[in-house]
């Protein structure tokens, strides 16, 4: 069965040139064409800061308050999208630029967090996949900034949780298996006594957490794709550049995560 990709990136990353022309060269020669969901990185707190506000934080994750938001929807729904679209147009991809608020795309409620309020914070709850499908069945990359829509206006969401649900909203379309949210970071998988591992379920992910095997930053890295597992998603992969190269080769490459094993 032929996987559809949601690779995820982080906005730190799409500063770098090089990394973004070595990404829009492996989508060109991916089939089928992936859906990308992207974060924002500094430029989000740069801007928040010139609109006269200052980034606050509540165990790790951020605030959105009004400055923030602002920000955000100019960082994320406008000047990292546009770049990635305008990379991809340049390297013979066809691709549409849209926020999870554009045709209400990711529907979510606003996420309560028991040590503070986060302000302008989302869950998404759903995913109109027909606005993915109508672009993906053209051959046209959809390229997904996290702003999101709730019952009373637009709201932030991480990345992270937003690629998941859009491979769990696709995987209900397509079938388990079909669909896999992939982590492009700046280690090759996960490595456990030096050695990158093929596969690991959550258990396994969650006992080398606890030993010590996984640690440092790491564990954010599977963290994050446990999260997008708990939302749905079949499966998840941690690559690097090299890795989602291979993988538009159609090689194997980094560490494939999967449900499984837990109590």
């Amino acid at each position: 069965m032929t996987t559809l990709r949601v690779i995820k990136i982080g906005g730190n990353d799409i500063d770098d040139p090089a990394f973004v022309q070595r990404l829009v060269t492996s989508i060109a020669a991916m089939q089928p064409k992936p859906v990308i969901v992207h974060g924002g990185g500094k430029e989000i707190g740069q801007i928040q800061q010139a609109l006269g506000g200052e980034p606050r934080f509540v165990a790790g994750l951020r605030v959105s308050d009004e400055t923030a938001m602002a920000a955000a929807e100019m960082v994320l729904a406008g000047a990292v999208n546009t770049r990635l679209v305008v990379a991809l147009g340049l390297a013979g991809v066809d691709a549409v630029g849209m926020s999870g608020v554009d045709r209400g795309l990711i529907r979510v409620r606003k996420l309560v967090h028991p040590e503070g309020d986060l302000g302008r914070v989302g869950q998404p709850i759903a995913v109109r996949t027909a606005v993915l499908w109508q672009a993906l069945d053209a051959d046209v990359v959809p390229v997904v900034a996290p702003i999101s829509l709730g019952d009373d206006g637009s709201y932030n969401v991480n990345a992270d949780d937003a690629a998941g649900a859009i491979a769990a909203a696709l995987a209900q379309d397509r079938g388990a298996g079909a669909v896999e949210v992939t982590f492009v970071t700046n280690v090759p998988g996960v490595k456990l006594d030096g050695v990158v591992v093929a596969q690991l379920d959550a258990s396994a992910i969650e006992a080398a957490i606890a030993s010590g095997a996984i640690y440092g930053g790491m564990i954010p890295k599977v963290k994050a794709a446990l999260a997008v597992l708990d939302a749905g998603a079949a499966q998840a992969r941690i690559v690097d550049m090299a890795g989602l190269e291979q993988l538009a080769r159609g090689d194997r490459a980094g560490t494939i995560i999967v449900t499984g094993g837990r109590a």
